[in-house]
């Protein structure tokens, strides 16, 4: 199979193909290091990670927990030694308080772990790049899996999103309805220097065919 390369897509920022709920539903078959750029990252179910892949692979989510006492929990050590390079947190699917978010990113930070944190307001921004994330996702849940993209129905807030990151390092991302090329190059010229992309991949029979189509629009 032909290699994809992502880099015309992405430019500097990152693409993030999110699984569904049951898992990666077009799995190491379709995406491996043979067909999509290493540079993007694949963010996968805990149980996943364990796949030898090349990829950049982030974890769905991880709990803040120490090594003792966590029973039922998936702990930042459990993903490193797994391979995960970092996680995905505050999903609109799995949402945890302020003060989890900031004591799971001081128990990443020191294990070398990159986060992405999603939000759904302006309010949080405020609050969350505090703790310095490496990514803020800004996200409007009443629009995933709707194919109603954010960049169509909110640009005016994913503006005001990228302005409260301006001058800082944190990278600013937006996701909900994110389904065509189209849909990234908005975002793009909105400020934000990656997307979540989740439905528009694992749904389409011909996922490797999506991303082929978005090379040509350049």
């Amino acid at each position: 199979m032909k290699k994809i390369s992502l880099r015309k897509i992405t430019k500097k920022g990152k693409a993030l193909f999110l699984a569904d709920d049951q898992g990666l539903e077009h799995g190491p078959t379709d995406f491996n290091d043979k067909n999509v750029d290493p540079n993007s990252i694949i963010c996968l179910q805990p149980t996943d990670i364990s796949l030898k892949t090349k990829l950049n692979v982030f974890s769905q989510h991880v709990d803040y927990y120490e090594k003792s006492k966590n029973t039922g929990y998936v702990i930042p050590e459990a993903i490193k030694d797994a391979g995960a390079k970092g996680l995905l947190l505050n999903h609109s699917e799995h949402k945890v308080s302020i003060k989890i978010i900031g004591e799971t990113i001081k128990r990443c930070r020191k294990l070398g772990l990159k986060i992405i944190v999603c939000i759904s307001s302006l309010k949080q921004v405020k609050q969350i790049k505090n703790f310095n994330p490496y990514a803020i996702a800004f996200e409007d849940s009443k629009l995933i899996a709707t194919g109603k993209s954010i960049t169509k129905y909110n640009p005016e807030k994913i503006k005001k999103f990228v302005n409260l990151l301006e001058k800082i390092k944190i990278i600013p991302i937006c996701g909900a309805g994110i389904s065509s090329i189209e849909d990234y190059k908005k975002a793009r010229v909105l400020g934000c220097k990656g997307v979540l992309i989740s439905s528009a991949i694992v749904n389409s029979k011909n996922p490797i065919d999506l991303l082929k189509n978005g090379e040509k629009t350049y």
